[in-house]
């Protein structure tokens, strides 16, 4: 839905075009779901913002695979399962040739690479494991986000924002599909705050980093001064590599500690000891007031 809002924000002139309002219509937006009331919750909610006949179909993508619609679509925003297993023999061939998992999150990631057309961008939520885990099936989709793709942002977010349904840690990988590589800087953020408590309320708060993320995002060139030790920064594909591939980013930022001055010890022991000898006089004074 934010999509088609966008749209209708920033590309007002091009829907009065009878061919791209068409486009905009009947076919630019697709979605999959192999749960019948999704199926319609999804259908009448893109009829109710004004989409006309969107494309949202019953599929169970990681079982018949992106054979049909493979390089087709040039963006993919998803917030695919974060959790959950499937059996070798129920998961497409051609997803299983990309990585040897049964993790659907991995599986998911594979499936985006193959339906993305080459140049297609993706905005995909993941849990933090996928950034950091260390199976072989983790480290293979990493390595071919980097190495095969582009891999453009990390933006981490705060535990709390899919509660009260959910309390995982989470992130958004933003990647582009080139299949001869591209990734050069990758950009991390550490999204503190999104505007909503991070309970299970989830009420209206003043702070928002989100603002912070698109005014930054869009302004890459001045990020490459920024220091690791701030909310946000850069780091250099071949820091990557040499980390293992891992995309978490706690690997990456540095913390800054506060320089503490202590005291001398044996200036701390003399008050140590002036103490214990008011305590053991007080005491004494104490029993010839008793006695």
């Amino acid at each position: 839905m934010a999509a088609s809002e966008y749209i209708r924000d920033t590309h007002t002139d091009a829907l009065l075009d009878a061919k791209q309002r068409n486009h905009f219509h009947n076919s630019m937006f697709h979605g999959y779901d192999f749960d019948s009331t999704m199926l319609r919750i999804g259908s009448m909610n893109m009829l109710q913002h004004g989409i006309e006949s969107p494309d949202i179909r019953y599929r169970d993508s990681l079982s018949e695979g992106a054979s049909e619609d493979a390089e087709r679509y040039t963006l993919i925003l998803a917030n695919p399962p974060f959790a959950g297993s499937l059996d070798y023999e129920a998961t497409s061939k051609d997803l299983q040739r990309t990585v040897k998992t049964k993790k659907t999150e991995l599986l998911f990631l594979a499936l985006f690479l193959k339906l993305l057309k080459p140049g297609g961008r993706a905005a995909v939520i993941v849990p933090d494991g996928v950034l950091f885990g260390s199976s072989k099936a983790h480290k293979t989709l990493r390595q071919l986000i980097v190495d095969d793709q582009k891999l453009d942002a990390v933006v981490k977010l705060p535990s709390g924002v899919f509660r009260p349904y959910a309390g995982v840690s989470t992130a958004i990988l933003f990647f582009t599909k080139t299949n001869s590589g591209g990734t050069d800087n990758v950009w991390f953020y550490d999204v503190q705050a999104d505007g909503l408590s991070l309970d299970d309320k989830r009420n209206p708060v003043d702070a928002n980093d989100l603002p912070d993320v698109l005014a930054r995002w869009r302004n890459l060139a001045a990020e490459a001064d920024r220091p690791r030790t701030a909310q946000s920064f850069l780091v250099p594909k071949a820091d990557i590599v040499a980390q293992g591939y891992d995309l978490s980013l706690n690997r990456y930022k540095e913390i800054e500690y506060d320089e503490v001055e202590h005291r001398p010890p044996l200036d701390i022991i003399a008050d140590i000891e002036k103490l214990d000898a008011e305590i053991t006089q007080g005491i004494a004074d104490l029993k010839a007031m008793l006695s």
